[in-house]
């Protein structure tokens, strides 16, 4: 699980995404209603980073793959805390670069004095 550590290597594992979560929901919480369908690797949830509270959805990691569609085709529409889940199967990847806010910076050649 990741607290404020790096990410994990996570290489090799797949990934579902799991919407619609409360924000009391915690990684324990996921991991114990995926663990079921196979050796789970990793659960993730992204945080607001000013508020530090949950999004609302979470990156659950499987070792195996069919461990990963079991948990998917079981886990899509169950309820959880009152909430019917959506999972599906993560399109992308961590990103490589850091996230920035804003408009990108350009460098305009002139030094200030």
């Amino acid at each position: 699980m990741s607290y404020g550590r790096g990410p994990p290597e996570i290489d090799g594992m797949t990934s579902l995404k799991v919407d619609n979560l409360t924000y009391r929901t915690t990684p324990e919480d996921l991991r114990r209603a995926f663990d079921k369908y196979g050796d789970v690797g990793d659960v993730y949830i992204p945080r607001d980073r000013f508020t530090r509270e949950s999004r609302g959805f979470a990156f659950v990691r499987f070792y195996d793959k069919r461990d990963a569609e079991d948990a998917l085709d079981s886990m899509d529409g169950a309820i959880m805390d009152g909430r019917e889940l959506r999972v599906q199967m993560a399109r992308y990847g961590r990103p490589t670069e850091p996230y920035r806010r804003g408009p990108p910076r350009r460098n305009s050649g002139y030094r200030s004095r």
